[in-house]
């Protein structure tokens, strides 16, 4: 189902559950005021009849772009709606008993605001602004449900990368045939442990486009293009989303003035942890919380200073412990349960099964540490990486 398909379906689910709700508020009210009558039921459907299928098209239109995901939108969308609904209608029932439209007919018809159309417009409006958003956001966040696949999105190293950004740690020099060697062990690792990999488009122009998790986040089968921090990384995120589209993956944004680098975000269940530092700030952050609110995630910020990404400081085993190195932390507190490693290279790990760890070859007393808590771990040689402040979780987005 494409991105298209998918906003009709939770837009036309809404409206009709909106104006189900509506009308049935509606018949209730004029049943109770008219003692129980049966004969009002038909009555009273007839009337409002056409009031109902304007208000169902408007709704569906305003979920359409975009207006039932926030509620403070919903609220004005669902009286305007509603006005315009009963107006309408009203002014069909007029005229088809062959009376001509005057302005004392006109000023009639907006009094029924506060008579005759009274309950249609309220039961229109809170039933927008609750049950429209509420059933909107639930269909959005069905139609992300996880896409059973082991792809792992990966980017090569451009020939400019000596000229990546290089921001806590001091310059060094890159050795460019090394570091390409480097990567194709990085991608055989994944591959041996079962993770297709798919090749975004390289761009040489692009120094950093090689730390290609800090273009994309990926949210129960969502892909999240990000708006990376550094202005030189920006055009980045384009082939990123050309590859996650021909996969057939939903895509949101996070846009400007918001910045999001995938570096800085952890998923640690349903908690997804968000650095907040250099290149993610909080605008960036209140996108990401709204994006994946309905998924049934919730996003904690936490303070980076000491370290380039969140994910430079700390990352998770597969049992949700977070693990990082003490002198690149801001506040262990955050984090449920915190395992301290005894290198900085020890950070950073990528799960590749429940019992099977990806990581650094430069953090051998740390492989050890997680070997000794029952865990598989494979090493990759990653040095000319981690001259740019790099790690085994910026080199790969794997499509869970």
């Amino acid at each position: 189902m494409t991105p298209l398909t998918r906003r009709i379906v939770a837009s036309l689910v809404a409206a009709l559950v909106v104006t189900a709700i509506t009308q049935v508020a509606n018949i209730l009210a004029f049943s109770v005021g008219n003692q129980l009558k049966v004969e009002i039921l038909d009555q009273v459907s007839s009337y409002f009849l056409p009031a109902v299928a304007l208000f169902a098209v408007l709704i569906f239109v305003a979920g359409f772009a975009g207006f039932l995901a926030k509620r403070r939108f919903a609220w004005l969308v669902g009286l305007v709606s509603a006005i315009i609904a009963t107006l309408v209608g009203t002014t069909l029932q007029v005229t088809a008993q062959g009376q001509a439209v005057t302005p004392e007919i006109l000023t009639g018809l907006f009094s029924t605001l506060v008579s005759l159309n009274m309950i249609f417009v309220v039961a229109g409006t809170v039933a927008t602004a609750t049950a429209g958003v509420t059933i909107y956001r639930l269909a959005q966040a069905f139609r992300n449900k996880p896409v059973a696949r082991r792809v792992a999105l990966v980017r090569a190293p451009a020939s400019t990368l000596a000229d990546g950004i290089v921001t806590h740690i001091k310059r060094q020099k890159v050795d460019l045939e090394l570091a390409d060697t480097q990567w194709d062990g990085y991608v055989a690792a994944l591959e041996a442990a079962g993770w297709k990999t798919e090749l975004v488009e390289p761009r040489d122009d692009l120094a950093d486009s090689v730390f290609i998790e800090d273009s994309v986040v990926m949210l129960a089968g969502l892909a999240v293009i990000t708006s990376p921090g550094a202005e030189s990384r920006q055009a980045e995120i384009i082939a990123t989303e050309a590859s996650v589209r021909q996969l057939g993956l939903p895509v949101e944004r996070i846009l400007q003035p918001g910045t999001l680098d995938g570096g800085d975000v952890l998923k640690v269940g349903t908690t997804v942890y968000v650095g907040l530092g250099g290149r993610t700030n909080g605008e960036g952050i209140r996108q990401l919380r709204a994006i994946a609110k309905p998924l049934g995630f919730t996003v904690v910020a936490v303070p980076v200073t000491k370290a380039l990404h969140l994910k430079t400081a700390v990352t998770a085993l597969p049992d949700g412990t977070v693990i990082g190195y003490l002198p690149l932390v801001d506040n262990t507190s955050i984090f449920d349960r915190f395992l301290p490693v005894p290198e900085a290279e020890g950070t950073a790990v990528v799960i590749l099964e429940d019992d099977t760890l990806l990581m650094s070859a430069a953090a051998p007393k740390s492989a050890e540490l997680f070997r000794g808590l029952g865990y598989r771990v494979i090493t990759v040689d990653i040095s000319e990486f981690e001259k740019l402040e790099g790690c085994v979780t910026c080199l790969s987005v794997r499509v869970r």
